[in-house]
């Protein structure tokens, strides 16, 4: 009988162990960034230090309930991935693990989420966790995705939510600055995924699936990222301005936004091909170091020095 660690042959690379195929199901460099956020909403909703079970739990919930959409994604979206260059490595394109395989672990990382946010954290949390799960793994994926070239602005809700979902499992409410939170990543998605588009359009138009740079072309793409990220940085000083983070935070945003404005704007006025990846890839430290930013500003006394 084969165990957990019994490596499993792929098409496109060595054998790897059965845990780590359903590994990358889950897409976990995407959870701990989703988790990150959903942190930071659970911490940032409470004054001093959170209850634990709303910190531990509820994330614990939320991380699970994003690694089941993540599964379900790829179930979904196998022969998207087997055409394209990017995830055609994926365990279902390669044959490491059967569909079967993947809708078992996927239920299961559903169950188990929605079991964890109902018996210990609250049902609002679990509601909104489910609706997430729904929005990206079956309303994107299904339609969204291959409807409209605004897939990623319309879909990019779902993608958002996770700091609403920590806050609510600390308050058991919809807060105005967990909303927030939701809008700064709403703004942040489509110039993140556009440029990923950008550089992957030939995999995208190849599988028909409507980006934007394959409906629209490219130069109209490079003009949305900067436009978009214009939004994304005015959306990003709002902390400042509602009084919900100090100087702390507004440096670290003025810096992180200026790195991000100056490769949108290298986007659009120059033609360097490498620049479509590499905002894609600072996109993601961006986002990060953003909200650790707002982090260490509720938890250090000098972040509220200074306020409008």
């Amino acid at each position: 009988m084969a165990t957990s660690d019994t490596p499993t042959l792929t098409a496109n690379g060595p054998a790897l162990p059965r845990w780590r195929l359903y590994l990358s199901l889950t897409k976990p460099k995407v959870v701990a960034l989703i988790v990150l956020t959903s942190v930071v909403g659970t911490l940032l909703a409470a004054p001093g230090w959170p209850p634990l079970d709303a910190l531990i739990l509820g994330n614990l919930g939320i991380g699970l309930a994003a690694a089941s959409a993540a599964t379900i994604n790829q179930l979904l979206d196998q022969r998207i991935d087997a055409g394209m260059l990017r995830t055609n490595w994926r365990p279902l394109p390669t044959g490491g693990l059967s569909e079967t395989q993947a809708s078992v672990f996927a239920g299961a990382l559903g169950v188990t989420s929605m079991v964890i946010l109902v018996a210990f954290v609250n049902t609002l949390t679990a509601v909104l966790t489910f609706a997430s799960l729904i929005g990206y793994a079956v309303v994107y994926t299904v339609w969204l995705k291959r409807a409209t070239p605004q897939n990623i602005v319309i879909g990019g809700a779902a993608g958002a939510a996770p700091p609403v979902l920590g806050w609510a499992a600390v308050t058991g409410t919809v807060d105005a600055n967990a909303l927030l939170l939701f809008l700064i990543i709403f703004a942040w998605t489509p110039p993140h995924f556009w440029a990923l588009a950008i550089a992957r359009r030939d995999d995208y138009a190849k599988v028909g699936i409507p980006m934007l740079p394959v409906t629209h072309g490219i130069e109209y793409t490079r003009l949305q990222v900067l436009l978009y990220s214009v939004i994304m940085v005015l959306v990003t000083l709002l902390p400042w301005f509602t009084r919900l983070s100090g100087l702390v935070y507004l440096a670290a945003s003025l810096l992180l936004n200026g790195i991000f404005l100056y490769y949108a704007l290298a986007l659009k006025i120059t033609r360097r091909t490498d620049l479509p990846m590499k905002l894609f890839r600072y996109s993601v430290q961006y986002l990060m170091w953003l909200f650790l930013a707002l982090l260490v500003d509720h938890y250090l006394p000098t972040g509220q020095l200074i306020s409008p």
